[in-house]
């Protein structure tokens, strides 16, 4: 995998299998728009931007999944393993797929420092 990406770039990883994802800085707001697959050979890529997220969280940072076609149970925990470790605020998950919620839901019931939008 190509997973070559400046923290501060927008960019995106493509395998050796054809799976790619895409990670770009939201226009106005702080945080994240990802399309593509997270999979586990793209996860290290999501790891890395959701670091930097992290990073740069004041109080609620956005996460912007509409173009995702999928996530799996790794990327659902990174994503909620990065949202227990904030000092304070939340994660605003926008129009993630299907099985995010689920994933979610299923190991980190209540967890409140995530918030679902849009489905």
């Amino acid at each position: 995998m190509d997973a070559s990406h400046d923290a501060h770039e927008p960019g995106s990883a493509r395998s050796s299998e054809g799976t790619a994802l895409e990670i770009r800085a939201l226009p106005g707001r702080p945080g994240i728009r990802a399309a593509g697959e997270i999979n586990v050979t793209t996860r290290s890529f999501w790891e890395h931007a959701l670091k930097d997220l992290a990073n740069a969280h004041t109080d609620v940072s956005f996460v912007e999944l509409s173009e995702l076609m999928s996530i799996d149970v790794g990327g659902a925990a990174a994503l909620a393993v990065t949202a227990q470790r904030l000092p304070t605020g939340r994660i605003v998950v926008d129009r993630p797929p299907p099985e995010l919620e689920r994933i979610l839901d299923m190991f980190w019931p209540g967890l409140s420092m995530i918030e679902v939008a849009g489905r």
